[in-house]
């Protein structure tokens, strides 16, 4: 991982964290006096992701510590593993959303205030426009985690809209239409599950070294055969770590060559291949002869 992609990825969680707590702050206190569960709800979730986005900020500093005789390959693997714990965190939030939704289901109230309508459709485009922003961090820099606290915003605005809705029901029905407040919550709570899916699935991939990079593949393919001596390639494998990718690949060369001209070819592959790929890490070529 670059210098330049750490400070990317770091500043768009920094953008995260002071986002999140403003909203959270908000929300919380619109929820209260606003007499919306479905506020506090969100507030809820905003809370649980200012923490995710400060296990994020940890995970990438962590990934980005140099190799040593340890971890030969570096501490990349940390990234993925703090998607775990994000992940961990969206289930908890969804989960005390979901209960405390139920309760509230079965228990009388007041109906949610009207102001709470214009504190909601603010924030809504504020949380779609983070998600851009960061996502759009998250691939430009390779960032599994990232990409997880990008998806927090964007389930954020979702919860937003679901509160948006229920209480928009609940006041255009008036009395006897209280709890659809109450299920909005609850409906959100289930999209928040299902989007810890869609952030869990890829992590573990990464992790499981699962064969996802065909695109890559092609393209470290196409700049092997630019350099002089490489007839053909044969296995490449590539793996993620962190923001970086590693990669073994067999290169086939003129059998009648001696084993230090392959050595050097090689070489000067491993080196085309970094240079004009920046994002590879460590590269492990193999020599076949051309048969």
């Amino acid at each position: 991982m670059t210098i330049s992609h750490e400070q990317t990825a770091i500043k768009a969680t920094y953008f995260s964290i002071i986002g999140n707590t403003i909203l959270a702050i908000i929300k919380g206190l619109a929820g209260f006096f606003g007499n919306s569960y479905a506020l506090i709800a969100d507030a809820i979730e905003s809370t649980t992701d200012i923490f995710a986005s400060f296990l994020v900020l940890f995970g990438l500093k962590y990934a980005n510590r140099p190799a040593d005789k340890n971890h030969p390959y570096g501490h990349g693997r940390a990234e993925p593993l703090i998607t775990f714990l994000v992940v961990g965190f969206l289930i908890t939030s969804a989960s005390i959303i979901a209960y405390e939704s139920i309760h509230n289901i079965g228990t009388p109230h007041a109906l949610p205030k009207t102001w709470t309508l214009f504190v909601l459709a603010p924030l809504i485009i504020w949380k779609e426009i983070s998600f851009q922003l960061v996502m759009k961090k998250a691939i430009e820099t390779n960032s599994s985690s990232l990409k997880a606290d990008a998806w927090h915003h964007r389930s954020d605005a979702l919860t937003s809209v679901s509160a948006l809705i229920g209480i928009s029901i609940a006041l255009y029905f008036g009395k006897g239409y209280e709890t659809a407040d109450d299920w909005a919550a609850l409906f959100a709570s289930g999209f928040i599950l299902y989007n810890s899916y869609l952030i869990f699935r890829p992590a573990l991939g990464e992790i499981m070294d699962e064969h996802l990079y065909d695109g890559l593949i092609e393209d470290i393919r196409k700049v092997a055969l630019t350099v002089e001596g490489v007839v053909g390639t044969e296995k490449c494998f590539v793996r993620k770590s962190g923001m970086i990718y590693h990669v073994d690949l067999h290169a086939t060369v003129n059998a009648e060559i001696s084993v230090k001209q392959g050595h050097e070819i090689a070489h000067q592959l491993k080196d085309v291949l970094r240079n004009d790929i920046p994002q590879l890490g460590h590269v492990l070529i193999h020599i076949e002869p051309n048969e």
